[in-house]
């Protein structure tokens, strides 16, 4: 097995407004080889500058990509989000790699076109075969109501849309704010995301934004699990990859 690329995708249609900031809570992520990637919905009054802004700055504290999109968009943004944030991810650690290899700070784009397609070829080998886990976290408050069938049915089509990969994919599905906690679990680790339509009929959206604290039980979630390596622990195995 060649690891496990661990993606959080946080959906939300507002900025944070209660408890901490979630901007540094991404980074702590990232340190942990946790890839968070923010879609941001606009629709009508919300999502304002602030918020924009705050989805930009989550995303790039953890390592990932993100997106402002009007909810009917939000099928097909959901599926680039999460195979653009793969590739990036894998990038990385492939410049990484080839850092340690030729020193002097010489990254992918120094090497000789021929040579660059080739290790552009392992990447996108391994975005088709590596192992993908994807929490994903749905802000539930006041504002989402008329926009949860809308993340239903892009989160159905993402489940579909990955199921060509080679590697195996699974999914976990948590909204905030919680009743009694940051978040509620909606859907245990699953290969496939069947039993949306169930699941969100008894959501009722309602509350504040508590996106920080939202993100740090995301963090938690996968840290506890364990169960499978993470990709930023096994460089070695992609630099066996680009030897080869």
């Amino acid at each position: 097995m060649k690891g496990t690329l661990k993606q959080i995708l946080l959906i939300t249609d507002g900025h944070s407004n209660q408890g901490e900031d979630p901007i540094a809570i991404a980074a702590i992520g990232k340190e942990q080889g946790i890839t968070l990637n923010v879609i941001g919905i606009v629709d009508g009054d919300s999502l304002n500058e602030q918020g924009i802004k705050e989805v930009e700055a989550i995303a790039l504290a953890g390592g990932g990509v993100s997106q402002i999109v009007y909810a009917k968009q939000l099928a097909k943004t959901v599926q680039m989000v999460t195979r653009k944030a793969m590739t990036q991810t894998l990038h990385g650690v492939v410049n990484k790699e080839l850092q340690d290899i030729l020193g002097g700070g010489q990254e992918l784009e120094d090497l000789p076109p021929e040579k660059r397609g080739q290790v552009m070829e392992v990447v996108d080998d391994l975005g088709e075969t590596i192992s993908l886990e994807v929490l994903i976290l749905v802000d539930t408050s006041a504002s989402m109501r008329e926009k949860l069938p809308m993340v239903q049915e892009a989160l159905t089509d993402l489940s579909i849309s990955l199921t060509s990969r080679v590697g195996e994919n699974r999914f976990a599905l948590y909204s905030f704010p919680g009743k009694r906690r940051e978040v509620d679990r909606l859907l245990e680790w699953t290969p496939r995301l069947d039993s949306l339509t169930s699941v969100f009929q008894k959501l009722s959206p309602g509350g504040t934004t508590p996106t920080g604290p939202a993100i740090q039980a995301a963090v938690r979630i996968f840290t506890q699990k364990g169960s499978k390596r993470s990709l930023l622990n096994h460089e070695e195995q992609l630099l066996d990859e680009i030897a080869d």
